[in-house]
């Protein structure tokens, strides 16, 4: 089995953990799925260096593993804590789980048509993942504007930055180490900028529903 066969591969595998996190209703699993899909991440970084012989890949290998299998859960699942039980509330989504998957599939195949017109020799035999890479902004944003809970919607901002970092891999596989560092640092720091931000409003107005914020008081 060739390297890039087991990078499309684990791009599908992306897909569903992303799809699930947006479909579960409780914050702690999500958090749990986020880690799984993050860790599927690193696994595609690991291939795509052993394959295409990139030092660099292996330093994002395991910037990402701090950052996103380690860093970014453990921030969420702190704050969860801080919140209590409070932040599993159950919120009612503005779309049913059958409209969230059709959604995902009509974003992947947009995608899929989008990426067969690019030609680039570093995106010929990941094409899949590549469509998959850039179908995550959507996912993500789907998750944000579907979402009512203020911590759920932050997953979706992750699955935003876990598409562009992987699209990112696969179009420059030998981009220099800082770029990937600079890419991770920032999305860890805004995770703990929008959690102290969900853990002050819920703290403020006693609740994490997006909803019960449309009004400013003053």
């Amino acid at each position: 089995m060739s390297g890039y066969l087991i990078v499309n591969l684990l791009g599908c595998l992306l897909v569903v953990t992303s799809t699930l996190v947006v479909l579960m209703k409780k914050l702690k699993p999500s958090a749990y799925t986020y880690a799984i899909q993050s860790l599927v991440l690193v696994g595609i970084f690991v291939t795509l260096a052993v394959t295409t012989n990139s030092t660099e890949l292996y330093t994002w290998s395991a910037t990402a593993f701090l950052t996103k299998v380690i860093l970014v859960p453990g921030v969420i699942l702190f704050a969860l804590k801080k919140i209590g039980e409070d932040a599993d509330k159950e919120m009612p989504s503005s779309l049913s789980p059958i409209a969230v998957v059709i959604l995902v599939i009509v974003e992947l195949i947009v995608c899929f048509l989008v990426v067969l017109n690019i030609d680039l020799p570093t995106a010929a035999e990941v094409k899949p993942a590549l469509a998959i890479s850039l179908a995550h902004f959507f996912i993500g944003l789907t998750c944000i504007t579907s979402q009512r809970n203020i911590m759920k919607q932050i997953f979706g901002y992750c699955l935003m930055e876990n598409g562009s970092h992987l699209t990112l891999a696969l179009l420059a596989p030998s981009a220099p180490a800082l770029v990937e560092t600079g890419v991770a640092t920032d999305a860890i720091f805004a995770v703990i900028i929008m959690v102290i931000v969900a853990v002050r409003i819920y703290r403020t107005m006693g609740t994490m529903d997006a909803q019960d914020l449309s009004e400013l008081k003053g």
